[in-house]
C-alpha cells in the first residue's frame, strides 16, 4: 500500500489560491450547515503561557472543523503576539474524516484573516439596514482593513472613518488604497468621533475593557466586533449589549470566551446564532432603530470552508508540495 502524502501549502501558495468573492459564498452556508446541522460543537482552548512572556501573548488550539459534505475536518494551532508583526501565526491540519490521513498542513494566518473579514461581511449584510453605507473602524490593524474589503463585497460604502490608539496607524489606513472603497477615508482622534453617524461599526482591537457605550451609537447602526476570542476581553459594553440585538457565531463560545462572558452577560444576552438568522430559523433585525450586534469569537469550520476550497484548487493545480510525514 502506497503511503498517504501530505501536501505542504505556504502563506504565498495560499494567497494565490484563495479569493475572498469565491470563497463568501461557501462561508454563507457553512454558517447556516454549522446553526442548523451541526452534531459536533467547534472548540476553543486556549494555551496560557508564562508572565515572563509578552503581555497579551498565548496560543489557541481550535478543533475540530467540521462541516455536512467536506469529507475532512481540520485542527488549527495558533499563537497570538500582539506586539509582532504578523501578529497572528500557525497551522491548519487538515485531515481524511474517513481514516485520519494528514492530507494537507497550511499555514493558517492568512485564512484566518480572510474568513474572519468574510464572517463580519456576511453577518452586517444579514442584520444591517439595507441602506447602512457609513463605516467606523476601530482599530487599524490588518483585520480592521481585511473587514472593510470584505464589507465592501456586500454592501455600498459612502464614508470610513478610522480610530486607533496609535495615531500614525490610523493615518496609515486612510492614506491607503482599500480594494472596493472609492470614497475618502478620514482619520480620527476618538472613538467618538468614529462612530457619529456611522451607520455600521465594526471593532478589531486587542482590548481587555469596553469602549462602546449605551448613548455613543446612532438608532439602527450595526455593529460588529471582533476582539474578544479569549477570556476577558471585551470591547461593547454589557448595557449597549442588553439594549441591542445581540447575535453571535455560537452560543457558548460567546459566553465562555466572547463579547457576552468578557462583560460578564449569560445566555438571555443572545437572540441568535448568525447561522440561524440567515437560515431564517430566527428573525434579525425588526425595525430601522434597532441597534445589532454580531459578537464574533471565530470557529473551526470557518478555518474548514477555506482549508478545503484551497487543498482542492491546490491538488488541481499542482501547486504546493508532498510530504510523507508517515
Amino acid at each position: 500500500m502506497a503511503t498517504p502524502k501530505t501536501l505542504v501549502l505556504t502563506v504565498t501558495e495560499i494567497r494565490g489560491l484563495l479569493d475572498a468573492r469565491e470563497l463568501l459564498p461557501g462561508m454563507r452556508e457553512a454558517f447556516v450547515k454549522y446553526s442548523m446541522e451541526r452534531s459536533v460543537p467547534a472548540r476553543r482552548f486556549p494555551v496560557v503561557l508564562p508572565d515572563t512572556v509578552t503581555t497579551g501573548a498565548g496560543g489557541m488550539v481550535l478543533a475540530p472543523g467540521i462541516l455536512p459534505g467536506i469529507p475532512a475536518y481540520t485542527v488549527k494551532v495558533n499563537a497570538k503576539f500582539p506586539d509582532a508583526d504578523p501578529a497572528i501565526k500557525g497551522v491548519i491540519l487538515l485531515h481524511d474524516i474517513e481514516t485520519g490521513d494528514l492530507l494537507s498542513v497550511l499555514e493558517s494566518g492568512h485564512i484566518t484573516t480572510l474568513r474572519t473579514g468574510l464572517a463580519g461581511a456576511i453577518a452586517a449584510d444579514a442584520l444591517a439596514r439595507k441602506d447602512a453605507s457609513r463605516v467606523a473602524i476601530i482599530g487599524a490593524g490588518t483585520q480592521g482593513r481585511v473587514q472593510l474589503s470584505s464589507l465592501a463585497l456586500v454592501r455600498e460604502i459612502s464614508a470610513v472613518s478610522v480610530f486607533d490608539t496609535a495615531p500614525d496607524a490610523a493615518e496609515r489606513y486612510a492614506a491607503e488604497h482599500h480594494e472596493g472603497i472609492a470614497c475618502e477615508i478620514r482619520s480620527v482622534g476618538s472613538v467618538a468621533a468614529a462612530v457619529e453617524g456611522a451607520d455600521i461599526v465594526i471593532t478589531s482591537t486587542w482590548a481587555t475593557e469596553p469602549f462602546l457605550f449605551d448613548g455613543m451609537i446612532a438608532p439602527g447602526a450595526h455593529i460588529t466586533t471582533i476582539g474578544p476570542d479569549s477570556p476577558n476581553e471585551s470591547e461593547v459594553d454589557a448595557e449597549l449589549i442588553r439594549k441591542s440585538l445581540f447575535v453571535c457565531d455560537d452560543r457558548d463560545l460567546a459566553i465562555e470566551m466572547g463579547a457576552i462572558g468578557g462583560v460578564g452577560l449569560d445566555a438571555d444576552a443572545i437572540h441568535a446564532e448568525i447561522g440561524e438568522v440567515i437560515a431564517g430559523a430566527k428573525s434579525g433585525r425588526s425595525s430601522p432603530d434597532q441597534i445589532t450586534i454580531f459578537g464574533s469569537v471565530g470557529l473551526a469550520f470557518q478555518d474548514l470552508a477555506a482549508a478545503w476550497l484551497v487543498y482542492e484548487k491546490a491538488r488541481a493545480g499542482g501547486q504546493g508540495r508532498t510530504i510523507a510525514f508517515f
